[in-house]
């Protein structure tokens, strides 16, 4: 896409010879004789000019459209449980065998129940991390230990992790009669047994009644793999909970700076407490996945972390859920970056939505808290929209209050447009056309007395729409801003970044 080095540019600065153009009607995206002819005709003329392999290869009629509508698997869920700073995220990176929950030395880092797809011995599962349960607490601790709860009442089996070097406390118990009552099979893992020493702090935990307990080092790796045989025996193969995630569904990432209303906006849509929600700024660390049907069509929703700033200038576990919210957009195929409609917009607004443009994501602005916006506050806005977000005026924006789902079901018709723009491919010989007839009304503009010739153009691909233009010379910025801007008006593409390159190519030496 093209990209927007300066977000806060004026309008002015791109060259519309047209601005005030009434828009042009959409175009019927087959080729008619015409556009077949047209096409033909420019490609026998570029036999005349110097290509490359990659050139011939953009060139060829070959397109392979995505889509993978293959069905997949129930996956049983194993649960991780245990009270606050045991290592159960720590584990959970272990058996995943790479740094995905965010981990840090301090108590209470996770807070919401996070599923991750693994694999052991050849059996496929669904990881589920949670955050530490404990007891008479208030607050957000509360929330966290609630989401524990449901964890254990969503799984097929649990994993228990005690601390061996602490032994059984009296949160521990708690658990374990939560764990008998709930039914489910559970692995007891006594974690943080570095070395045959400690084995005997492990022992200690036969008391919990819970069976024999399997003494690991989650951050070693130490028993590790005779605590997955053991807990693949405890899992069933058919899960009673798991989800599909079939081919189907969209993903959609929740983005934002902290505290705007991600997981509100997540569990209204829901219409449940799925995820932690706190006014503590911040609340959400690690992405959060979850199957959401709006309108009778499934949708994969992903709550992320709040992002604060560049993550250079993060640390801790601010850092890692920085990297993962980064993961969490270029997984997702649509992004709703939420902005604060109360307040001003600030650099980290800006920012999300150009870390989503630059990921090439389909995008919907969605203006959130607006029943605290008064009625002052609305010229400022659309002030502040025509001067800091200029360059995506292409993006469909809805209003929308998280905290009393007014206006979520508008949601849905945003995301489809975005999406469909975002899979959208003109024929070739339509864009051609369409850019025969742009440069004959509005011609590049003269550099040095030349005058670039734009030879054919073609659409590399889509997710989000690439084109590639072959051209006698250099071909200005402005005048590719004002190439997108018409494939917009014609075209639609609303809600998708669009991607413009040029290729300089020569003539053939005789």
């Amino acid at each position: 896409m093209v990209p927007m080095s300066d977000i806060r540019a004026a309008a002015a600065d791109d060259f519309d010879p047209t601005e005030q153009a009434e828009e042009a009607p959409s175009v019927p995206l087959v080729d008619d004789a015409d556009d077949v002819a047209r096409e033909h005709a420019l490609r026998v003329g570029l036999d005349e000019y110097e290509l490359d392999d990659e050139d011939a290869a953009l060139l060829g009629d070959d397109w392979d459209p995505d889509g993978d509508d293959s069905e997949h698997e129930v996956l049983p869920v194993l649960a991780v449980v245990g009270r606050p700073n045991v290592g159960k995220s720590t584990l959970v990176n272990r058996i995943l065998g790479r740094r995905e929950a965010v981990v840090e030395d301090k108590p209470g880092v996770t807070r919401d129940r996070v599923s991750y797809p693994a694999e052991w011995a050849g059996r496929r599962f669904t990881l589920v991390d949670t955050g530490g349960w404990e007891v008479d607490v208030a607050g957000i601790e509360a929330r966290v230990a609630e989401q524990a709860e449901v964890a254990i009442s969503l799984a097929d089996a649990v994993l228990f992790v005690v601390d061996a070097t602490v032994g059984p406390t009296a949160t521990d118990e708690r658990v374990v009669k939560l764990l008998r009552r709930s039914g489910k099979p559970v692995v007891l893992c006594a974690n943080k047994v570095d070395g045959p020493r400690a084995e005997a702090d492990a022992a200690q935990l036969w008391s919990l009644g819970l069976g024999e307990p399997h003494a690991i080092s989650a951050l070693h790796g130490r028993g590790t793999g005779d605590l997955l045989d053991a807990a693949m025996s405890a899992l069933p193969r058919v899960s009673a909970h798991g989800e599909a995630r079939p081919g189907g569904p969209r993903r959609v990432a929740l983005v934002g700076r902290p505290n705007v209303g991600k997981s509100s906006l997540l569990n209204k849509v829901l219409g449940e407490n799925r995820v932690v929600v706190d006014d503590i700024a911040g609340t959400t660390r690690d992405p959060v996945d979850e199957l959401v049907e709006l309108r009778g069509v499934p949708w994969w929703f992903v709550d992320t972390a709040g992002i604060r700033r560049r993550v250079h200038q993060t640390s801790g576990a601010d850092f890692y859920a920085s990297l993962r919210t980064q993961a969490a957009i270029e997984k997702a195929e649509v992004a709703v970056v939420l902005l604060d409609a109360s307040a001003p917009l600030t650099e980290q607004d800006i920012r999300v939505v150009q870390q989503v443009v630059d990921a090439g994501r389909a995008l919907v602005i969605a203006y959130n808290k607006w029943d605290l916006m008064d009625e002052d506050r609305r010229p400022y806005l659309e002030r502040e929209i025509e001067r800091e977000l200029v360059q995506i005026q292409w993006a469909p924006r809805v209003n929308v209050s998280a905290k009393t789902g007014w206006h979520t079901d508008r949601l849905v018709p945003a995301l489809t447009r975005s999406l469909e723009s975002w899979d959208m491919r003109i024929p070739t010989g339509k864009l051609n056309s369409f850019l025969g007839e742009l440069v004959a009304a509005h011609p590049h503009p003269l550099r040095g007395g030349k005058q670039p010739r734009i030879l054919f153009a073609t659409q590399a691909s889509t997710k989000p729409p690439r084109f590639v233009i072959f051209a006698t010379g250099f071909i200005e910025a402005q005048y590719r801003r004002f190439i997108e801007r018409r494939l917009r008006e014609t075209f639609g593409f609303e809600g998708s970044p669009i991607s413009i390159s040029v290729r300089v190519r020569e003539k053939r030496k005789r």
